[in-house]
């Protein structure tokens, strides 16, 4: 591997990380390799397709995304050969690539997932010696995660279908629900865990307060004023996107907005100025996400809250990729932190629900394609309600076949229903930790990083927390939270689900409803490690996400993230390690 990383493709050292997921790829087993973006999670394939020989099948979510590994491939004169089959192609280019591929001439082939689901495309690829099976963008099949695309549910049958090779599976933000969720729909056997490099000592965090909409307005603009450019502002709305640009362009600053409402050719012309450095700024929803390969962006300003620090970190992730110095900063108000729904209206439509279970039922084997023209739909409108069913275990998926369960369309309901609630309190967790992010008093890099399971021993002196000196306070004390937020909405609930496991009312949730736990309050000695399996009396099977001196943070299946006393979980034995 060495001697192809170096003599193919130029690279005479690998950063932490990538060499263990290729060794442990061409040993045959599974890799789930968690790395930020920019990190060079694609050399892992790449120099591990090279050694295997045989057909090397990247899935990839955007076309954009696949024709700009095709190209780099394309630039590296002893690489095997890279083609992607897309829906942008016209005929004669899927012919000729088809040609490539089954003369043994393309060692890379690139696909959308919606281009496996085809079954002429998936037998013709099962007739080719298969070495290694990349899902890229991995969190896109979990529905936890923040990016969740439908087709992606029916590859871990593709898999299967294709001779079960060795799968690797990448992502930039992986928390416990995502990469239990990654593991299980891929069918990923014992993977290997590689997750390196979340922190990114180069850029800045900061977080500013407003209590208005119009004072948020006017800073977030005087900041990209002052701030070098080029940079991203990313908004909540398409509106925003249209508003916001606006006044930056009045500010003389070369800027535009872009949102998935906008033609596709405006967005593709926007996109290509961006990256050519003709526009300064983009002012932007989360649609001008994944495929940004710009290392030069020295500023992301939010002025808007995400749904989780998962989306937050995913977004932040576009500053500074070339490894100079930038700024990212979130602008707020506390009434920005809406509870996240999963549904619109916070439920599923029960009488939809039962509409689906029963067309399903009605025709044993329907495909997603018959069920939408059937149900008079769009397919990609029903992906996520036959994510749920499926999650409920009501409906079964096989090779592209729905089948139903032997229930009723009224018991099919009630299930896909319960499991909607379970994803609302998941769901109003990550808003939680989001919100503790923002308020809190310590190092943000310290939270950041502990949401993903990484550690950092010191404030890291780059945050504006490091800068005011409350992060070293908080460090010496042992108060995480500000008067009024961290850990508030975390243990919103602990009260009444305290008192129904028969413990003291505010016993597990840090400090009671309130969340904080005082400077002055008893440090304990904690028995738990990150990643420890635990149990909790009321709240069931959880796994610890981080460990603090008087707190440490658990995701909990069926309940979201907690932050817990140390105190309290010693006093009322409220865990119990299980693993």
């Amino acid at each position: 591997m060495a001697r192809v990383a170096r003599e193919v493709f130029g690279w005479a050292t690998f950063r932490p990380g990538l060499d263990d997921a290729m060794r442990t790829l061409v040993a045959g087993r599974d890799v789930l390799a968690i790395m930020p973006t920019g990190y060079g999670k694609s050399s892992i394939y790449e120099v591990t397709g090279t050694v295997l020989g045989g057909v090397t099948i990247v899935i990839s979510p955007l076309i954009a995304l696949q024709e700009d590994q095709v190209r780099v491939l394309g630039e590296v004169t002893d690489a095997p050969a890279a083609v992607a089959l897309n829906s942008s192609h016209g005929q004669s280019a899927a012919r000729a690539a088809w040609r490539l591929i089954e003369q043994a001439r393309a060692g890379f082939v690139f696909l959308a997932p919606e281009q496996l689901a085809n079954p002429d495309v998936r037998e013709r690829l099962a007739a080719l010696p298969i070495s290694l099976f990349v899902v890229d963008e991995a969190h896109c099949v979990s529905s936890w995660g923040h990016d969740f695309r439908p087709d992606y549910l029916t590859l871990g049958e593709s898999i299967e279908a294709l001779g079960r090779p060795p799968v690797l599976a990448m992502t930039a933000t992986g928390p416990a629900p995502v990469r239990d969720e990654i593991v299980a729909r891929l069918g990923m056997r014992d993977p290997q865990l590689v997750a390196r490099g979340f922190d990114r000592p180069n850029l800045h965090f900061s977080v500013v307060r407003h209590e208005s909409d119009a004072e948020k307005r006017r800073a977030v603009v005087t900041q990209v004023e002052a701030l070098e450019r080029p940079g991203l502002v990313y908004v909540a709305t398409r509106a925003d996107t249209e508003r916001y640009a606006g006044e930056v362009v009045g500010a003389g600053i070369h800027a535009a907005g872009y949102n998935g409402a906008m033609p596709a050719a405006e967005r593709d012309d926007v996109y290509e100025k961006f990256i050519g450095d003709d526009l300064e700024v983009v002012v932007a929803t989360s649609a001008f996400g994944m495929g940004i390969n710009k290392p030069n962006v020295r500023f992301v300003v939010h002025a808007a809250v995400t749904d989780s620090l998962d989306s937050y970190y995913q977004e932040v992730g576009r500053a500074g990729r070339d490894g100079l110095p930038a700024a990212v900063t979130l602008h707020y108000r506390p009434e920005d932190f809406a509870v996240t729904r999963f549904f619109e209206g916070g439920r599923p439509d029960e009488a939809e629900v039962k509409r689906i279970f029963s067309a399903i039922k009605n025709a044993p084997g329907v495909s997603r394609v018959e069920l939408a023209i059937a149900l008079d739909t769009h397919e990609r409108a029903i992906g996520r309600m036959l994510g749920l069913l499926d999650e409920a275990g009501v409906i079964s998926i096989d090779d592209g076949a729905l089948t139903a369960a032997h229930v009723g369309a009224a018991t099919a309901a009630k299930r896909a229903t319960e499991q909607a609630a379970t994803r609302q309190r998941i769901e109003h967790s990550r808003a939680a930790i989001m919100q503790e992010f923002a308020e809190t008093r310590a190092c943000r890099r310290q939270v950041l990083l502990g949401y993903f399971g990484e550690n950092l021993p010191e404030p890291c002196g780059n945050c504006d927390t490091c800068d005011s000196g409350s992060a070293y306070e908080v460090a010496a004390h042992g108060s995480a939270s500000s008067s009024t937020g961290a850990g508030a909405g975390a243990g919103a609930g602990a009260a009444s689900v305290a008192r129904a496991a028969g413990q003291p009312e505010g016993a597990g949730a840090a400090g009671g409803a309130g969340g904080a736990v005082g400077a002055g309050s008893t440090v304990a000695t904690s028995a738990f490690a990150v990643d420890a399996h635990v149990k909790h009396k009321a709240w069931g099977a959880g796994v610890v996400m981080r460990v603090e001196p008087d707190r440490i943070t658990v995701f909990f299946e069926h309940e979201g993230y907690r932050v817990l006393s140390l105190d309290d979980v010693e006093r009322y034995h409220l865990l119990t390690l299980t693993a």
